[in-house]
């Protein structure tokens, strides 16, 4: 059986330029270089799952805008039905990271840990069994953009249940999903590697 490939998200195709099938493209890091070493890329409907492979006729750029030329993909109508979707790489041909940046794709199923002993702060109330030991508090499924800065989406644990009466469900007796700002006030020591982070404070989840 073959290994699959990593594929991180790199851009979204945001409408059509001229007559030919060009599209103009929002990067997600908000730079263009990596773009230029792609050969093929495959896109994808974020809400459908639905996907096509193409290979790269051109990559240009002008007015702060990238344009991208996608083999099969000919007119503004083509680029139109595609209005939206994912443009999705391989690992090798993803943005190279600096410091304290991370794929959304490698924070996706991170546990969200917490420490019973670390909030001074008064604000968390917690009744862990393991004290001095980290409580999974949840799992991260997504990183949203916020206006002011980019979310993470998370499911929570069982553990929640501890915290606070029902703040595990929703009104429906759902699983609830809460919005945990991505910044060090909120969440520190982003480890990809062992798929964890650690939570700040606990009533952030509330």
């Amino acid at each position: 059986m073959a290994e699959q490939t990593e594929q991180f998200i790199v851009g979204f195709i945001r409408g059509s330029h001229g007559v030919a099938g060009n599209m103009k493209v929002e990067s997600t890091s908000g730079e263009t270089e990596h773009f230029y070493s792609m050969k093929e890329v495959t896109l994808r409907d974020g809400k459908t799952g639905d996907s096509k492979l193409c290979k790269v006729e051109s990559v240009d750029e002008g007015a702060g805008t990238l344009y991208l030329k996608l083999a099969g993909i000919d007119t503004p109508e083509d680029v139109r039905k595609l209005n939206g979707w994912q443009i999705v790489v391989p690992r090798k041909y993803a943005k190279k990271l600096g410091k304290n940046e991370w794929y959304i794709e490698d924070l996706k199923n991170c546990v969200l840990n917490f420490y019973p002993e670390q909030d001074k702060d008064g604000l968390a109330v917690w009744t862990a069994p393991a004290v001095g030991k980290a409580v999974t508090v949840g799992t991260i499924t997504d990183v949203i953009e916020g206006g002011s800065g980019n979310l993470l989406e998370v499911l929570l644990a069982e553990n929640c249940e501890e915290l606070a009466q029902n703040v595990r469900f929703d009104s429906n007796g759902k699983v609830r999903k809460v919005l945990v700002p991505f910044n060090p006030q909120f969440v520190r020591n982003v480890d990809v590697k062992n798929k964890c982070i650690q939570l700040m404070h606990l009533w952030i989840l509330e």
